[in-house]
């Protein structure tokens, strides 16, 4: 609940918020309310017949665009050969929905384009065999949602082709096992429809599309369904706050903005209108959170529960279009050049050549998300060998977090010296908060007396300055370790843009354990205050300032016997003798090119 409660704090954007649902609220009691100026035929969801025409001149005419077209040419054969999904919980069906997803969207694409009969057909056997599934999942209602975007999409761009028989199967499975299953929600207004997070915008996103699909048919139930989805999905999209952060890391924002641009995309194209929901403030600077938590190696800093690779994001080509923001096009065509597996089809479907690369002075090098508490920091925009350091405050209440308040990524010469384990897969039956990559030992921070952080506990960024000689913030991490600390700051920056500056202040009433920690799969070499660790052809050098008596040590990353395993990592810990109460532990970190000659780096942070 934190990100909505900073947010709405804010009275303009309380004022706009208020702005809107009065609006909704009036449309709610029209007759035919949002649908009344549904368009008539289809496609009508996300991209029109106008738009189809548009793609294929863009394929022959652009080279980038050609070669995400071939791929998927590729894929669609590939698919020939594939039986399609069956139902399987284990425990959730989402791996089952999202290959019908990314099924059913690339072969009615590619469908729609070329006219390939062999991948119509596919197409409609795999949502055959996926509306025969007994439900959808509704208990966990994400799985639903990405089935009926997948349903509503198929059915809408493959409508004019399907037999009268097809379209009345997919149109009942759309009704049946998502519309009914929502409308009880929507009523008891309850789950998911006053969530502020991303199981809102997916919901909400998922259920208009669905009936918007299918409106003429069941006019009355998709009239209740849409506008009710116009009525939520505000408290979810709020949580963007005025810069864009998400409260539930980068990888959960890019899941709930995907929906967010297919929500917006399709009322557009199918009532000409959405209804100003891509105004709400924040949501069109939530492209800048991806971007500066990504670093030049195309690694996110996966906090909460995110992978390390950033994946494909296609909503990021509509944002440039849709706010004028060139740099949202660039991230996603740099994504797209480096990955190795298929685009996907709305990375087609949202094409925007006209991409331009981050630059000053409108992208600073260094940005603080104060919503949601997290600092990123860079020596380049466009130097591979850049490094790249992200850090975060945060509320260890927020949903999918770690307890992990002040931890670090950092990369630099190609290497992820600094790494975040990510979520735990495995499905071992022991509480959240005894996943080793959940605790706070598994995460770049201090641990106190080898206890997990406050549950409770809440960080703020409480100071920060950028210039050239060194950019950094201030954490207070006070609240972090309940009564042990009495006081914890961390400031840590780039100094020079060259190298890592991190300083731990810690007081206390009561003697503690400290020991400072950084998780890593780089070779360790140990020499007392030093270390030095390599990998990739590139050392980095890690000192210790202050105290003088400090030493580093290394210790294994080691998960249980059945949680996700660790393999590869291990702690780079900073041992500090007997218990504490009083300390100041300064580090500096300064990565550089195996063979040349370490910068000499003398900068400190302000007194």
């Amino acid at each position: 609940m934190t990100g909505f409660r900073l947010i709405t704090q804010n009275p303009v954007t309380r004022r706009l918020f208020a702005g809107h649902l009065a609006a909704l609220v009036a449309l709610a009691q029209e007759d035919t309310g949002p649908l009344r100026q549904l368009r008539a035929g289809h496609p009508r969801l996300v991209l029109l017949d106008a738009d189809f025409d548009r793609l294929r001149l863009l394929v022959r005419e652009h080279p980038p665009a050609k070669r995400i077209f071939g791929d998927m040419e590729k894929e669609c054969d590939r698919l020939l050969s594939i039986p399609p999904v069956e139902y399987k919980l284990a425990p959730r069906l989402q791996p089952q929905t999202r290959r019908v997803m990314d099924r059913v969207t690339t072969l009615a694409l590619m469908y729609r384009l070329t006219g390939r009969e062999p991948w119509l057909r596919r197409a409609v056997m795999e949502l055959t065999a996926a509306a025969s599934f007994k439900d959808w999942n509704p208990q966990r209602f994400n799985d639903t949602a990405e089935m009926t975007v997948a349903f509503a999409l198929g059915y809408d761009w493959l409508y004019n082709a399907l037999t009268a028989d097809e379209r009345a199967l997919i149109r009942d499975a759309i009704s049946s096992h998502a519309l009914d299953q929502a409308a009880p929600i929507y009523q008891r207004q309850e789950r998911w429809v006053r969530d502020h997070f991303s199981p809102n915008i997916a919901a909400n996103c998922a259920m208009a599309m669905g009936a918007l699909a299918i409106a003429e048919d069941a006019p009355e139930k998709a009239a209740f369904i849409v506008r009710s989805a116009l009525q939520s999905i505000p408290q979810g999209l709020t949580s963007w706050g005025a810069e864009g952060g998400w409260p539930e890391g980068p990888a959960y924002s890019e899941y709930a903005l995907r929906f967010a641009c297919l929500f917006f995309a399709s009322l557009e194209t199918a009532v000409g209108a959405d209804f100003n929901m891509s105004g709400i403030h924040g949501v069109d600077r939530a492209g800048r959170f991806r971007i500066y938590t990504t670093g030049p190696l195309g690694r996110s800093f996966n906090y909460s529960d995110g992978a390390e690779e950033v994946g494909l994001a296609p909503e990021m080509f509509w944002m440039a279009r849709r706010f004028g923001v060139p740099q949202y096009a660039w991230n996603e065509q740099k994504q797209l050049e480096r990955i190795s597996t298929h685009a996907e089809a709305l990375d087609l479907a949202w094409f925007n050549r006209d991409a331009k690369p981050p630059a000053l002075p409108t992208f600073p090098l260094d940005a603080v998300f104060h919503g949601v508490q997290v600092a990123s920091f860079r020596s380049s925009w466009e130097d591979p060998n850049g490094i790249f350091l992200a850090v975060k405050g945060g509320d260890n209440k927020a949903p999918r977090a770690h307890f992990d308040l002040g931890t670090f990524v950092l990369d630099a010469g190609g290497v992820r010296w600094a790494s975040d384990l990510g979520p735990d897969d495995s499905a071992a039956a022991v509480p959240r908060s005894s996943l080793y990559r959940v605790r706070t030992e598994s995460h770049n921070v201090m641990v106190i007396d080898g206890e997990n952080q406050d549950a409770r506990a809440e960080a703020r960024i409480t100071r920060q300055e950028s210039a050239v000689d060194l950019s950094w913030v201030q954490i207070d991490l006070s609240r972090s370790s309940g009564a042990r600390v009495r006081q914890w700051t961390r400031r840590i920056g780039l100094a020079q843009r060259q190298a890592v500056l991190i300083s731990d202040s810690v007081r206390s009433d009561m003697p503690v354990e400290a020991m400072w920690s950084m998780l890593t799969e780089a070779e360790i070499t140990l020499s007392g205050s030093t270390a030095t660790l390599h990998r990739g052809g590139w050392v980095l050098a890690a000192e210790i300032r202050t105290p003088r008596h400090a030493v580093f040590d290394m210790t294994p990353a080691r998960a249980p016997v059945g949680q996700t395993p660790t393999p590869n990592f291990r702690r780079l810990i900073v041992r500090l003798g007997d218990k504490i109460t009083d300390v100041e532990l300064s580090i500096v970190l300064t990565p550089y090119r195996d063979g040349q000659v370490k910068p000499k780096i003398t900068t400190q942070f302000p007194v």
